[in-house]
């Protein structure tokens, strides 16, 4: 299979945030057929759901990946089990990490398991910002540039940027 550029978003708020989204970070760079390829900036965001959480610090990853779509969610899960996330867990719970499959290229993609691009990414700062400091694709779904969708985010949080930068191997 060609190589594809996808963005998976990543989050923690539980226990040591940033190590945790190196964890990830680190890898996703070990994966066979995929090599990272950019990291943005990690920013910290107020949870979904229960408000009593910690914050969440997030990052968006690129990636070029020969890995199909299914194989790659598949990845993401196993990185979630590597790093203590649990198979079964309550929607916007607290958790050790979180890994997304934002964009796979320019498809479309829509299964019981994947719904590629992210279907709430259009909603979400905590995944546009991030996004923006490592490119400006095109939604293949709305077929605009990402910064178009945070002109029109009705999302009113503010990721705040943080100082720490995560690492890469390319």
């Amino acid at each position: 299979m060609a190589q594809v550029t996808a963005y998976i978003g990543i989050g923690s708020n539980v226990g040591d945030r940033l190590a945790y989204l190196q964890g990830a970070v680190d890898r996703l760079a070990g994966l066979e057929l995929t090599s990272v390829t950019g990291v943005s900036r990690v920013y910290m965001t107020e949870p979904f759901g229960d408000p009593d959480q910690e914050r969440y610090f997030n990052a968006v990853v690129a990636i070029e990946t020969g890995l199909d779509p299914a194989g790659l969610r598949t990845a993401c899960k196993a990185i979630e089990r590597d790093l203590g996330r649990p198979e079964e867990y309550q929607r916007w719970s607290p958790r050790t990490i979180d890994l997304d499959i934002l964009l796979y290229g320019d498809r479309c993609i829509e299964t019981d398991l994947l719904s590629i691009p992210h279907a709430e990414m259009h909603h979400r700062k905590f995944v546009i910002v991030p996004l923006l400091d490592i490119a400006n694709p095109q939604h293949p779904r709305l077929h605009c540039p990402i910064a178009d969708l945070l002109r029109t985010c009705g999302d009113n949080s503010v990721p705040v940027r943080l100082a720490d930068q995560l690492s890469f191997k390319s």
